[in-house]
């Protein structure tokens, strides 16, 4: 009869390593037949009676864990010291050879219980009971039970039911980033290998169901009969069923024949196999598409590609879009980015658009480009140095011909700039080299400036002593700086591009600037800034007009070569600022505070342009005119008149202080952040010497309301046919002056507090796209293009509502000549976004743009969002634009399986 060794752990705490020993040792004695060499030790002497009741066998093994002894590092057959305990000898040495079994763990196993162990001394095994935890190496394991067999390695764990047979705790195994909640866990200590029953388990983003599951090695687990899904439920609203499963950690899941199942419910549609990127990084792969019908262009597939990892700093990924009509696009974007050093994106389009068929009325055939690139530089990899690029080039019809991006389809500028600029440590020098671009969609004319350059120094003290003694004497404050700029220019229409009109339309210009500046000391509250500025233009051609008598028009010619113009302007400056309060309420503290800040300039500037300007008689009333001969340049000289005067203007704020309500402190309220004018007034000019009058106002009412109005006023009365005469407004009554110009722009955003505060504001969709779609990498405009062509997958339900519009009027006021008197032309629109929910699962959201002129609404779009826990489905509606659509789509939140969606689009547009 085997010998049964059971003890409270609350008495006695033994562990494997000792049983381990034992074992070894009684396993070497059954081998040979002959017991093990004696170890000659001295055991701790037991308390009086604390062995009694007690069998030899026991009292053995509790000596055994009780004895104090030290291996030697190195080999397994080494010395043993022994000492009595309180032993202030020597201790001695004695050797031998003990040889360990084959079946001998690699490291100790470590275990707890919170109710007993049972050991099994003669069957090498080990029982625990009650919430234990055994740990070996990297591996974990938490049950109510485990069993450990010492002959076999093996680790069997199991679960804790009811009466019912319902599970109360499963067995939970850690291993790395593996982790397993079973019903049944058998796993070997040798081969890591292992094998469970009725498993959950998580990968990344999936939630894996199995009813056997095996543990091939530390990364690679076999599951069979298993069910997988992104839903975080027990019961989850979907999966996927698949006999046979293969997970690879952090890598790949592949699957067998699988079919999916909807609340319990299997769907007979089955697919041969299936394939899961698991790797948190990126990996290549298949894009895949989404089905669309347009009116237009017939059926399609948009968005088939592939993506592909160069490295760890390059990827490329291609795209394709195919339609029934014969069009097609494709796209090539490759991102980039070496830390600390740059990053930036590269975009290649090309579009092949043909509309209806061939022999319509409305057939088109169109081809068009678009390239984009953003690069930026770190200024920590060369210090001093910037490089920096944002490139939006294309065909003037490319964005009218994008489908599902109502904003792209109304973008008439697109403007690009590359430019390099370096700074000399310690010194005032700055260079900067650029090449812009820029062109108008609706003219179809292109700008080219290539290269832009300018160099700079910055103020410099020339009088300056190396080492002053004492106060700084007035003529070291005078500053002189420099700039100097030089553009090279071409422009063209991309309907008539040729080499001899891009030659033809060359130009170039330069521009010289020279100040000369004095600090002088403030004066009480006034602060007095002198300076002088010499300014110098060169341009490369010069025209000269006539009248010909024959043809009686204007003739015009064109001499080119080095041509120059200068300016000349002296000047000084005077600035101040003063308060003043008004109590409201001074039991509340309540206290309006008005600050002034008037600017007042005088400048002197000789006629030095009188050189380039000429005269030419009119050919219809035959009245001589001046004309400017640098016309048609890129720089065009100065005005033809002396100016002698100043110029002066006034800004206002308006604040008010207030205690706070809920303690002592006083609130600061900015009512106006900034109102006033500028004006001039030039006493050499021999008529209307006072200038326009420039109004503006800046206000941010209750926090909420940006508010901004500006106008232009003319202080002079005006003759019959609207021109102005020398005579003032307020001379013809009560009035300042005629308002020629004038914007109000009005904006507004309401935006509630979220449901719950503890979630993020941005779904969790968006942020994985953000991170897991490799198209959206390293490129913030990518993302907002993305964000403007699925505006449903970013829809956030946890703020109730959110709402903005943008007001925008603007008037001039032209003479009218039939009713000899001022007509006032208002335009105005309206921009309005908002969102609001329902219900916590139902959310609405619209945005356009409303042109109050025609009253009429030129741009609508409406969403229809419901979030479904793990899935959501989106309904998007384009009644009104130059494109109309038609969107339906259901899909997972899980970035996991995002392109599992199913889409219905049709498109409606007005080529």
């Amino acid at each position: 009869m085997m010998g049964l060794h059971k003890f409270s752990l609350k008495t006695v705490q033994l562990g494997l390593l000792t049983l381990a020993m034992f074992c070894a040792v009684t396993s070497t004695a059954q081998k040979t037949g002959t017991p093990p060499k004696r170890i000659d030790s001295t055991l701790t002497a037991d308390p009086a009676g604390a062995m009694k009741g007690l069998t030899p066998a026991q009292r053995d093994s509790i000596r055994l864990a009780r004895r104090t002894q030290t291996m030697v590092a190195g080999d397994s057959t080494g010395p043993i010291a022994t000492r009595r305990p309180g032993d202030t000898t020597k201790a001695r040495i004695d050797t031998f050879n003990l040889r360990l079994s084959k079946d001998t763990l690699t490291a100790p196993v470590n275990y707890e219980a919170e109710d007993s162990a049972v050991i099994l001394a003669e069957e090498k095994r080990l029982i625990l009971y009650g919430k234990t935890r055994t740990t070996y190496e990297d591996v974990v394991l938490t049950a109510p039970k485990v069993e450990l067999d010492q002959k076999t390695n093996l680790l069997t764990a199991v679960a804790d039911r009811d009466s019912l047979g319902e599970v109360l705790t499963r067995a939970k195994f850690e291993q790395k980033e593996n982790n397993f909640e079973s019903d049944t866990i058998r796993y070997n200590f040798k081969t890591q290998r292992g094998l469970t029953r009725n498993t959950f388990t998580t990968q990344q983003e999936m939630f894996i169901q199995g009813e056997t599951i095996k543990k091939a090695d530390s990364v690679t687990v076999y599951i069979s009969r298993g069910r997988f899904t992104t839903c975080d439920y027990d019961e989850p609203h979907f999966a996927f069923r698949a006999n046979k499963l293969k997970v690879i950690n952090n890598k790949v899941a592949i699957s067998g024949p699988m079919h999916p199942e909807f609340e319990g419910v299997p769907i007979p549609i089955y697919l041969p196999f299936g394939y899961y990127p698991l790797s948190s990084h990126r990996h290549s792969g298949l894009l895949a598409p989404q089905f669309v019908s347009t009116e237009n262009q017939g059926i399609g597939l948009q968005g088939l590609g592939y993506y592909q990892v160069l490295n760890q700093h390059y990827d490329v990924t291609l795209r394709g879009d195919l339609y029934s009509y014969g069009s097609w696009a494709a796209n090539l974007t490759s991102s980039y980015r070496v830390r600390y050093r740059y990053n930036g994106a590269f975009s290649l389009s090309l579009q092949n658009t043909k509309v209806n068929f061939k022999g319509d009325p409305d057939f088109l055939k169109s081809k068009t480009f678009n390239i984009t690139w953003s690069h930026g530089m770190d200024q920590r990899a060369r210090p001093g140095v910037t490089f920096s690029a944002s490139v939006n080039a294309g065909s003037t019809k490319y964005n009218r011909l994008q489908m599902h991006d109502p904003q792209r389809n109304f973008m008439n500028q697109l403007g690009s700039s590359i430019a390099y600029s370096k700074t000399w440590k310690g010194k005032p020098y700055n260079l900067t080299l650029a090449a812009n671009h820029n062109q108008n969609n609706t003219t179809r004319l292109i700008n080219v400036t290539l290269p832009d350059a300018s160099f700079t120094v910055n103020t410099i003290y020339p009088f300056e002593r190396k080492h002053p003694i004492g106060d700084q004497r007035w003529y070291e404050k005078i500053g002189a700086g420099y700039r100097g700029a030089f553009q090279n220019r071409v422009s063209f229409f991309d309907s008539a591009f040729s080499v001899r009109q891009l030659l033809d339309t060359l130009q170039w210009a330069a521009v010289h600037d020279l100040p000369l500046t004095m600090s002088l000391p403030s004066l009480g509250p006034l602060i007095i800034t002198p300076g002088i500025t010499f300014q110098q233009q060169w341009m490369m051609m010069r025209q000269t007009q006539r009248l010909n008598p024959v043809t009686d028009k204007v003739d015009t010619t064109t001499a080119k070569g080095l041509y120059t113009a200068t300016s000349l302007q002296f000047g000084v400056g005077v600035n101040t600022a003063f308060f003043g309060k008004f109590v409201v309420n001074k039991a509340k503290n309540a206290v309006i505070r008005h600050t002034v800040r008037p600017q007042f300039n005088m400048t002197y500037a000789p006629n030095l342009a009188r050189s380039y300007y000429g005269k030419v008689k009119d050919s219809a009333n035959g009245v001589l005119h001046d004309y400017n001969m640098y016309l048609g340049n890129m720089y065009s000289g100065y005005s033809n008149q002396e100016f002698g005067g100043m110029s002066f203007g006034i800004d206002n704020i308006l604040e008010m202080k207030k205690r706070s309500r809920t303690d002592s402190t006083d609130r600061h309220i900015r009512l106006i952040d900034g109102f006033g004018f500028n004006s001039s007034y030039n006493f050499l000019q021999k008529e209307r010497k006072l200038g326009d009058f420039y109004l503006y106002l800046r206000s941010t009412l209750f926090d909420k309301i940006n508010l901004s109005v500006n106008s232009n006023l003319t202080p002079y009365a005006y003759d019959t046919l609207g021109n102005p005469v020398n005579r003032y407004a307020w001379k013809d009554g009560f009035r300042l002056g005629r308002l020629t110009t004038g914007n109000l722009t009005l904006s507004t955003s309401f935006r509630s507090k979220p449901r719950d505060p503890s979630k993020s504001s941005q779904p969790t969709r968006a942020s994985s796209i953000n991170v897991n779609d490799p198209t959206l990498l390293a490129d913030q405009q990518r993302l907002l293009d993305y964000m403007r062509r699925n505006p449903n997958e970013f829809v956030d339900f946890n703020i109730p509502y959110d709402f903005s519009v943008d007001l925008a009027i603007t008037f001039t006021r032209p003479y009218d000549v039939l009713r000899k008197k001022f007509r006032t032309d208002f335009h105005s629109s309206i921009n309005f976004r908002n969102s609001f929910s329902l219900t916590p699962k139902w959310n609405f959201s619209t945005n356009g743009y409303l042109n109050l002129d025609d009253k009429k609404l030129e741009q609508f779009t409406l969403a229809i969002n419901r979030e479904m826990h793990c899935w959501q489905l989106s309904i998007g509606v384009t009644p009104v634009g130059y494109q109309r659509s038609f969107n339906i789509s259901l899909s997972p939140k899980s970035s996991l399986l995002q392109n599992l969606r199913i889409n219905r689009t049709r498109v409606f547009t007005d080529y």
